[in-house]
């Protein structure tokens, strides 16, 4: 079924409205110095080679030797932080692989990583990935305290709707229900009905009940719910600037040059990529996939880290990269991961007045039966 309706801010009158990043900052604050623990050697020595080499080999086939020296004395000291400062390190599927497989306590995709945050149990919870996610953990646990190792680590969709167009939209259609993705700041999430994740946003559409959803921001996973459902669905918009590139042209070159490879797409891509796919799924779907297929030669339409990650699990199947990079998941950075432990930057508040409304739409989707 096609898109019932499509609306995005001009419809409104207004501009797209987004977070103001704060600037970087170089040189700690007073009270991150009053906090600090002391910043530890980072010298590759023959002491930080023995203590990483096992994690180095989780990794050695996606990174190159020459490269492993930088990155060593950084693994070591965070790994060793994070246990003094009761830390647990969660880290998103598009993280890359010295974090993903060296760093990080939890990796998985944003339901996964919603859903494990409720679970932990240490005091501070570092969020390697992006800005909305890290609100989400405070979001679901406000009692934690909750650093991102850079703040400016946007996104996109979140960045295209906030809370204020939520009401507008209500007004507009009284009655339907606001289904939004994870991907959209804890405004946003204090204003509609219930969350969703790209793994499981036709169970929630259908969940309501409703003959008319109104879905945001991702206007192609809107698209991509309403081709698997009845429910006629009220879309907004927004894109993700990493999916949105990818196209269904680039595809069949791929599948001309080699008939035998296999296409998985994120359904953040537009519908013709879809149309050009083997298989459509969420990151954790689409890693799922890749390891029960096994295939020979992949091509992951998605954000190029995560093939790389599934590539040091998978040496033996051969990983084609369209590289398309998300910038701000590629502001985390271990040298930044380190800082948060070291001064615990930067800390990510959430008004109290918009937490219970918040929790209440995130815990509905994490509390769906399957």
């Amino acid at each position: 079924m096609p898109l019932a309706e499509l609306f995005g801010p001009e419809n409104f009158g207004q501009p797209a409205h987004g977070r103001e990043a704060p600037l970087p900052r170089i040189a700690p604050t007073p009270s991150e110095k009053a906090r600090a623990l002391p910043m530890p050697p980072l010298d590759w020595t023959p002491e930080v080679e023995a203590a990483t080499a096992q994690l180095y080999a989780r990794v050695q086939n996606v990174i190159p030797p020459v490269e492993w020296p930088f990155m060593a004395p950084y693994v070591k000291a965070i790994n060793e932080l994070k246990r003094e400062r009761d830390a647990v390190i969660l880290a998103h599927n598009y993280q890359t692989p010295e974090i993903f497989h060296c760093v990080s306590d939890i990796v998985g995709d944003s339901l996964q990583l919603a859903i494990e945050a409720t679970k932990v149990k240490a005091s501070t919870i570092i969020q390697c990935g992006v800005h909305f996610m890290a609100e989400t953990s405070k979001i679901l646990s406000p009692e934690k305290r909750v650093l991102i190792p850079d703040s400016r680590a946007g996104c996109s969709l979140a960045s295209s709707i906030t809370g204020a167009d939520i009401r507008l939209l209500r007004e507009k259609f009284p009655g339907v229900p606001v289904v939004a993705y994870v991907n959209t700041s804890a405004d946003v999430k204090a204003e509609v009905d219930i969350c969703c994740t790209s793994s499981n946003a036709v169970q929630v559409v259908e969940s309501l009940g409703a003959d008319r959803v109104i879905m945001v921001p991702d206007q192609y996973l809107a698209r991509y719910v309403a081709s698997q459902t009845k429910v006629k669905i009220i879309a907004w918009k927004g894109a993700c600037e990493v999916h949105e590139r990818f196209t269904g042209d680039e595809l069949r070159v791929y599948r001309e040059a080699d008939p035998s490879v296999k296409i998985i797409a994120h359904p953040e891509c537009p519908p013709d990529v879809l149309a050009e796919a083997d298989f459509t799924g969420s990151t954790a779907h689409m890693i799922n996939w890749v390891k029960t297929r096994h295939p020979k030669r992949v091509v992951m339409i998605t954000e190029c880290s995560m093939a790389d990650n599934v590539q040091a699990e998978l040496p033996d199947v051969e990983m084609v990269r369209p590289c398309n990079l998300c910038p701000h998941m590629k502001r985390i950075t271990l040298a930044k991961i380190l800082d948060s432990l070291v001064y615990l930057r930067e800390e990510v508040t959430v008004d109290p007045a918009i937490i219970a409304p918040a929790r209440r739409s995130v815990e509905r989707m994490i509390n769906l039966k399957n």
